[in-house]
């Protein structure tokens, strides 16, 4: 079973008003389901290197008259990548990044720049798993989800759930220190 957005995104206990940036978000997993959500009052970031997925989303939302999202090309792995401003965002979505990158570190770090005071960052991730992989990225390049946890806590955030997010990830919610 692969991710399924409208049910990973009831862990992330969004509300109207609320400003999301996510990180990687050319897969749209969820963009749409949040832009319904924060509504009006509310802003949704698609940030992504991938000029032309950013262009594929900004279609999809110009279609669908989905006017808080806001298209963001930028490079992650740089510091202050996001251009967004300090402590201005209440979600931060990483999702199925954190696997390709060889900066996880600063892309935590400007997660927990542009955080808003304990507000909260989501992680989304494939398991590593044992034996032969059938789908996904290879095993070596995947993020165990201990490391992971230990990696995120070190950068100033505490864990507060572990969530299942489909039969090949898993989802970890921290919270800003």
């Amino acid at each position: 079973m692969f991710v399924k957005p409208e049910e990973v995104i009831k862990n992330f206990k969004l509300e109207t008003g609320m400003v999301v940036a996510d990180y990687g978000a050319g897969s749209e997993h969820y963009l749409i389901k949040a832009d319904k959500i924060v509504r009006n009052s509310g802003k949704v970031y698609a940030i992504n290197i991938q000029k032309e997925l950013l262009s594929a989303i900004k279609s999809k939302a110009e279609t669908n008259n989905l006017d808080n999202i806001e298209i963001i090309w930028s490079d992650l792995e740089a510091h202050n990548g996001s251009r967004l401003k300090e402590n201005s965002i209440d979600l931060v979505i990483i999702s199925n990044i954190l696997f390709q990158s060889e900066n996880k570190k600063i892309i935590i770090d400007e997660a927990r720049r542009i955080l808003k005071n304990d507000e909260r960052l989501a992680v989304i991730e494939w398991l590593k798993e044992d034996g032969t992989i059938s789908m996904g990225p290879p095993n070596e390049q995947r993020i165990a989800k201990n490391d992971c946890i230990s990696l995120v806590a070190g950068l100033g955030f505490k864990m507060e759930k572990d969530f299942n997010a489909g039969g090949r990830h898993y989802g970890l919610i921290f919270k800003k220190l």
